[in-house]
């Protein structure tokens, strides 16, 4: 590892050196003064954007991992093994940026351990907290391979894959349970949080969502690693992954748009409010513009524009997991919430870390498969065609 090179001043350097120091002393009023000093939270609005960003939405984020391996190790779609890595290095920042907000969002962090002990099982909370644990480990574990194969050590690596179709298997099975039971954090609270977002259907939105922002997420990865380190997937591969999101976020469409249908929920958009305004952002950022953009071959098939596509869908998933934890609860908590400035920059400090550990893995390891190696993935692809459809193989098509 060239260090003096890692260590060389550049703009986005300073940049990244300035957030985490700020972030650095909010960490400090945090611990050593107390919520009260740190948040703009009350016994009245409890939970902020610690909950409604770091939270729903880095849970959320990390649902690429789990899409990715059922795709390859359960439904045996080899094409798609090339973009294994990244999604599962993707899915451990995103849990194990989640467990270390958890610390902040706590009101003592000191007992984040007990529900190791204390096994409330009546809580949705106590799940939370189990999927989080257990998810960042199995991620890790997941991962390890890469990290064992850049300092050569076989023979943990072949420990590890002969486990590894069991850890795929309980990962799914986490972070599915774990999509899931955000959503239902806010089935108990049907007179609080406003109609435009509750639904008995929120588990099911939940897990929908977090589908098609993890194949967005792996889209936006690959074309700003190209762009910073000249490694990233094949676009063939990116461009199925975009008709994927499209099919994803129809079927969200669909379900959601139905469901405040069947509610009589679209009354209320004669009511000129925030929670209008808000819902109707983020329908038109997160749902219609992406899926319209998705639907055009000649942009989806677009570098940039399966990009600009991917960044519409996790602003709209940003919006709607903040409008499900904080907007849509400001009318009955009776007065609005913004953040403080330490609240923010705990929550762009620790996503800051998380991207520059995803830069440092692209650099250092083999997160993206080489060039070589995707076309023979390609090949084997076309091949397995073929034989399905009595066609000849041309090498090069």
């Amino acid at each position: 590892m060239n260090f003096a090179k890692l260590l060389k001043p550049t703009f986005w350097r300073v940049v990244l050196v300035l957030i985490l120091a700020i972030g650095a002393y909010s960490t400090y009023i945090r611990f050593f003064h107390g919520l009260g000093a740190s948040t703009n939270l009350s016994d009245r609005f409890p939970w902020g954007i610690w909950i409604g960003f770091d939270v729903l939405c880095g849970v959320g984020t990390a649902a690429g991992g789990f899409t990715l391996a059922a795709v390859v190790y359960v439904f045996h779609l080899e094409r798609f093994r090339p973009i294994i890595r990244p999604a599962i290095l993707i899915a451990f920042l995103g849990y194990a940026r989640v467990g270390a907000t958890m610390l902040f969002e706590v009101g003592r962090p000191i007992r984040i351990w007990y529900p190791l002990i204390h096994w409330n099982i009546h809580s949705v909370l106590f799940e939370v907290a189990w999927c989080v644990m257990l998810y960042v480990t199995v991620a890790g574990l997941e991962f390890a391979p890469v990290i064992l194969e850049k300092l050569g050590w076989d023979a943990p690596k072949k420990a590890l894959k002969t486990v590894m179709l069991p850890l795929v298997f309980f990962g799914i099975l986490l972070s599915t349970m774990h999509q899931s039971s955000l959503g239902s954090l806010f089935l108990i609270v049907p007179t609080k949080l406003h109609p435009y977002w509750y639904s008995p259907l929120l588990p099911l939105f939940f897990i929908i969502s977090a589908m098609g922002v993890g194949l967005a997420l792996l889209i936006m990865a690959s074309h700003l690693s190209k762009r910073a380190f000249g490694a990233s997937i094949e676009q063939s591969i990116l461009n199925d992954l975009g008709k994927a999101m499209a099919v994803v976020m129809l079927l969200y469409a669909t379900i959601r748009f139905q469901d405040l249908w069947a509610r009589g929920t679209f009354a209320y958009l004669r009511q000129p409010t925030v929670e209008t305004a808000s819902f109707l952002l983020e329908c038109l950022v997160g749902v219609v513009m992406p899926i319209a953009l998705l639907l055009i071959r000649r942009v989806r098939e677009n570098p940039e524009g399966l990009f600009a596509a991917s960044v519409l869908v996790i602003t709209g998933f940003l919006l709607n997991r903040l409008n499900v934890s904080v907007t849509g609860i400001e009318g009955w908590a009776g007065g609005s919430y913004f953040p403080r400035w330490t609240e923010a920059a705990i929550s762009v400090s620790t996503v800051a870390a998380a991207v520059c550990a995803f830069g440092l893995a692209v650099q250092y390891l083999n997160v993206f498969a080489p060039a070589k190696e995707q076309r023979a993935m390609d090949m084997r692809s076309k091949a397995s065609d073929a034989l399905n459809t009595n066609e000849p193989v041309v090498a090069g098509s």
